[in-house]
């Protein structure tokens, strides 16, 4: 629960972002670049591949 101390309202960083620690962004880029990279090839492969 946060705090006051002299004025100011402490609160420790899960506080601060009102929420647990969510998964690594750089693990949701990386997966959704490669599912965007998939599916384009699968439309490649079927559309234009002569």
């Amino acid at each position: 629960m946060a705090t006051e101390h002299k004025g100011r309202i402490v609160e420790t960083p899960t506080e601060a972002r009102q929420a647990e620690p969510g998964p690594s962004v750089l693990a949701l880029m990386a997966i959704s670049t490669g599912l965007a990279i998939l599916i384009l090839g699968v439309v490649w492969f079927v559309f234009f591949r002569t």
